[in-house]
């Protein structure tokens, strides 16, 4: 999978629970809620006022880890 920043939240857990620790590091203590699972990574960076591109190569790198 390619994880973008239109990627959903709820499509990346599914993918990979391991982002959920990305997630929660930046600032995003929500990602269980209900609500946040149909956003986008970029809606949901703006929503807690995170830069969406290094949101992303966090999740990235953590994602080639994951892949070695």
């Amino acid at each position: 999978m390619q994880v973008t920043k239109a990627t959903t939240m709820g499509d990346m857990l599914e993918y990979d629970r391991g982002i959920a620790y990305i997630l929660m590091q930046e600032g995003m203590h929500c990602v269980g809620c209900p609500s946040s699972i149909g956003e986008t990574l970029e809606e949901a960076c703006a929503v807690h006022g995170l830069d969406a591109d290094t949101v992303l190569k966090d999740i990235q790198d953590y994602l080639a880890t994951r892949r070695a």
